[in-house]
């Protein structure tokens, strides 16, 4: 909340700056700092409502909320990258008058409140996709920031005003690349891949390794939402009565691998299946 308040309350300062400095640079950070507030109003609303239980309608709950929330946020930073470039290449064409000294002044106040959000979203971005959405979005700006304070001092020094519109267009660029990325892993999250940091060889040979499995089959690894790892597979075995110590034993091995949702089948050659869930 913290960091909410900080991005809409400094988004409203550099776009009035923006506006007064005659300064795309900034106008495109204060943008930015827009989606960075819509981004961070997003997860903390996808946060609250993932942790409702789940009904019988939805099983799992609204965990995969987050996901969404995060893919909205990827979106959005395309659309804006997007609207930086065809703005800086219109004043590429024609470079209006930048206010070098305003500029300055209030990028490096943007500077500070933007090393400020990420320091506060930094401990927690490795653990949810929804928060490194955000957080993406406030180091996005961040980096926006340095570029913005590079325009200024470059029109300071010299009074070369295309400046302000290259630079604008360096940062879109900045924008995009966190953009696809977040994008990209919310939709293998979605599209049920397997997890990038487990290797599903590594998940297959565990399994038919346990003493009594002779078979692994239908096996999937999917992510349910950041940090829940599923998986669901066939094993056969050469004695039922030992199923429970199999069931165990995987359970263990899929745990130290990071997975601790698992759904096992336990099948002994052609003879009706026994279905068992941990």
């Amino acid at each position: 909340m913290t960091v909410l308040v900080l991005t809409t309350v400094f988004m409203l300062v550099e776009f009035a700056g923006g506006v007064v400095a005659n300064s795309l640079a900034l106008m495109a950070d204060a943008g930015h700092m827009l989606t960075d507030a819509a981004a961070i109003g997003l997860a903390l609303f996808a946060m609250w409502i993932a942790r409702r239980p789940a009904t019988a309608e939805k099983t799992f709950g609204f965990l995969r909320l987050e996901i969404l929330a995060a893919l909205v946020n990827g979106t959005a930073l395309f659309v804006l990258a997007g609207l930086i470039v065809w703005d800086a290449v219109g004043r590429l064409a024609q470079p209006p008058e930048v206010r070098g000294g305003l500029l300055v002044t209030v990028a490096a106040a943007g500077f500070i409140v933007n090393v400020v959000a990420a320091r506060l979203l930094h401990a927690d971005h490795r653990h949810s996709l929804n928060v490194r959405g955000a957080y993406l979005h406030v180091l996005g700006d961040l980096l926006a920031s340095v570029g913005t304070l590079a325009a200024g001092g470059i029109i300071l020094a010299t009074g070369w005003t295309p400046a302000d519109p290259i630079i604008s267009m360096g940062i879109a660029v900045l924008i995009l690349i966190g953009a696809w990325r977040l994008v990209r892993e919310a939709v293998d999250i979605l599209l049920e891949a397997v997890p990038k940091h487990i290797p599903l060889g590594k998940v297959e040979q565990q399994l038919t390794t346990v003493p009594g499995v002779s078979d692994v089959h239908d096996l999937h690894v999917w992510t349910l939402t950041s940090g829940v790892v599923a998986m669901s597979a066939h094993a056969v075995v050469g004695n039922t009565a030992s199923g429970q110590h199999v069931l165990r034993t995987i359970h263990d091995r899929m745990a130290g691998l990071g997975i601790h949702h698992v759904t096992m089948q336990l099948e002994r050659g052609d003879e009706c299946p026994t279905v068992t869930v941990l």
